[in-house]
């Protein structure tokens, strides 16, 4: 059986770019359905979870957590910056921890290589 993969992250569309002006949403998009394609390729079964930055965000990730059961939780960049961003990042961390204890979890550092953030805790 496939090992399951949430990856957790904000909306492109609502993402702030000004520390990236090379990035657009439609190129980030582009990246994380690569990387997507790319863990399906290499044998994971992927879900994704894209948030908002505002209240209803808490409850997106609440949901998709106790929709299925995860072996791994990858949390993407975009929550971790700006620094305006750490309550959220917190709470999402800790909605993680609660409802799926036994995932594991890991970072991406840019939507281009979400593959490797997973390959480094999970083995298809």
């Amino acid at each position: 059986m496939a090992k399951r993969v949430l990856a957790i992250g904000i909306e492109p569309g609502v993402a702030d770019y000004s520390a990236f002006p090379q990035l657009t949403p439609e190129l980030v998009r582009n990246y994380i359905e690569a990387q997507f394609l790319r863990l399906r390729d290499l044998g994971y079964h992927v879900t994704s979870c894209l948030i908002d930055v505002d209240a209803a965000a808490e409850a997106a990730v609440t949901a998709a957590l106790r929709d299925e059961s995860f072996d791994c939780i990858v949390i993407g960049a975009g929550l971790r910056e700006p620094k305006a961003r750490l309550l959220l990042f917190e709470k999402v961390l800790n909605l993680v921890h609660r409802l799926a204890p036994n995932a594991a979890i890991c970072f991406n550092t840019t939507p281009a290589d979400t593959a490797e953030a997973v390959q480094r805790w999970m083995e298809p």
